[in-house]
């Protein structure tokens, strides 16, 4: 809904009816849970995320550890 810039005005310096301010507050409320789950559903999904990237650094060190040592034992003999 757009208002005049007079009626803007006049709801600032005035301030807002019952009615107005409750539907203000359930407005806040409905963003504040969108951007609460928003955040929790990242969150997890960048978790999630780290967590592989981790993994395969682990998996990958071990490999490569486990190829040089058996590169050292094998060139002392």
């Amino acid at each position: 809904m757009v208002y005049t810039l007079s009626y803007q005005m006049y709801k600032y310096e005035h301030g807002l009816g019952a009615d107005e301010q409750r539907a203000a507050d359930v407005r806040a409320g409905e963003a504040a849970g969108a951007v609460r789950d928003l955040r929790l559903g990242l969150g997890r999904a960048f978790r999630a995320w780290h967590r592989g990237r981790a993994a395969s650094r682990v998996r990958g060190a071990v490999t490569g550890s486990g190829a040089a040592s058996m590169r050292l034992l094998s060139s002392g003999r």
